[in-house]
Order: C-alpha cells, then structure tokens, then sequence
C-alpha cells in the first residue's frame, strides 16, 4: 500500500509531462501556412493595380461581377508552379462547357517581382498551353504583389532553389470576397468544379427570373463522371419528368373517361325512369 502512495506522485508528474508534451507542438512552417490561408476566408479581395501578360493595366476590380480563381505561380519554377497551371487548365476548360462560357475567370500572378513581369508571365501561359481569353496573367510590384499575398493569405519563401510556397487556388466570388482555398498542385475535378457550381450557379440564391431557372437546372443536372473524370450535363432528370408527365397525363385521360361514362350512364337511367 505504501509503494502504491509513493508512486503516485510520481505518476501524477509523469502525467503532466506528457500532457505538455502533447500540447507543445513543433515549429510547423506547413501548419502555419495552412492556418494562414484558411484565416482569409471572408475577406474582401483589395483593389490592386497589375499589368496583364500584353503590359496592359489591369485591376482585380475588372472581375466584379463573376467569380474567379485566383492562384500564384514564380516563373521559372520547374516543378509544381507549372504541374498547378497544366492540371488546372483542363479542369477550367470543363467546367466552362458545362457552367457557361465567360462564367468566372481566372488569375494568375506572378510572385517573383524580380523576374516575373508580363513577357515572363506570356510565356509561361504559352509554355502551359494555355490560351483562353478568360484566364489573366498578371504581373506586380513589389508593393501591389505583397499586399495580395497578405490579403488572401498566400505564403511564400526564398530557397537556394527558388521558392518554398504553398500550392494554392483561392476561390473569390462575385463581389470579390474569398469563398474558398483549395490545395495541391493536382487537383480531382469536383475540388474546383462542385465549389463553382455554388457561386457560379448560386445554389443559395433564389430563383427570380428565367436566367436563374436555366442556372439551378444547370446546377443539379451537372454531373461528375468518376470513369471519364469529366462533368456532363445529365438529361435524364428531363426524361424522368417528361414520363412523369405523360404517365399522369394518361391517368388523368382515363379517369376523365371513366366519369364521363359514369355521368352519362347516370343521365341515361335517370331519363328511362322519369
């Protein structure tokens, strides 16, 4: 009994030291871009000036109005900077031909001010294959370019190599506010497409015209197709309602029919005994 009481302090001390182990974590540099990514979620993207791959001014302002995808890339990255664009691309490509052309848009800033300036931003989109009038590569100041960063929470640090940065594509909607952060330099194509569909479509917004009916359509017949890894538009919801529809059109005729009978069998027996 007394060597149990004597080791209980013991354990009690044991205890706590694990449980400040457990709550002191290491110095995560991934963790805390992470953390400052999904901390941006909310804000209103600023009104910033760049220049697009043609040296021509451009304004995020521009974009009111329709949602776009907002990613950064440094210009002679090798590796994931353009492995993001090139899987990014065909994904954009569905999701226009299903959504709508012209829907939302996309952005790609070049973070390296040093390098990255609107002949270095052209051809990196021609080195992607990327030639859609609906994706803008932009390039900054120092100034412009910092601020953005900050604003939308994107991390990024010098190497030996060039740059440690997170691989990241920010969702903004209509109005400009961040809606999204999505991870990885390869992406599934729901990851982009199903968050789309939600500001692109407005799966909230009631439907008060015409232009909101084709939407919801759009949104609840547009499909993903795991064998292809494409989205469609799935006409089977139509023809589901179109037999719905005739099914209880041939009800309703046969049951009329029945009645009319009814009434006029009635009418007949009522003549006969009058």
């Amino acid at each position: 009994m007394r060597g149990r009481r004597a080791l209980l302090p013991v354990l009690m001390a044991v205890g706590v030291l694990l449980t400040v182990a457990a709550r002191a974590e290491p110095d995560d540099p991934l963790r805390r871009a992470l953390d400052r990514s999904r901390a941006a979620i909310g804000r209103l993207v600023p009104d910033l000036a760049f220049r697009d791959a043609d040296g021509r001014p451009f304004r995020l302002t521009q974009l009111r109005g329709r949602p776009y995808l907002l990613t950064f890339v440094y210009t002679a990255c090798s590796s994931v900077c353009p492995t993001l664009v090139q899987n990014l691309a065909p994904i954009v490509a569905d999701a226009h031909a299903n959504l709508g052309p012209g829907r939302f848009a996309v952005v790609v800033v070049g973070f390296d001010v040093a390098r990255d300036d609107p002949a270095a931003m052209r051809a990196f989109a021609r080195r992607q294959g990327v030639r859609d009038p609906d994706w803008h590569f932009l390039a900054g100041d120092p100034a412009t370019v910092t601020a953005l960063t900050e604003a939308v929470g994107f991390t990024f640090l010098p190497s030996a190599g060039g740059f440690q940065h997170l691989a990241q594509v920010t969702l903004v909607d209509a109005d400009g506010r961040i809606v999204r952060q999505i991870h990885g330099d390869v992406f599934s194509p729901p990851q982009i497409v199903e968050p789309l569909k939600d500001v692109v479509l407005g799966r909230d917004r009631p439907v008060r015209d015409l232009g909101d009916l084709v939407d919801r359509i759009r949104l609840w017949c547009t499909v993903y197709d795991p064998a292809s890894g494409r989205y469609y538009f799935d006409y089977s919801l139509f023809i589901g309602l179109a037999i719905g529809a005739a099914s209880l059109a041939l009800v309703a005729t046969v049951l009329w029919r029945e009645w009319r009978r009814a009434g006029g069998h009635r009418r007949s027996t009522t003549g006969g005994l009058s």
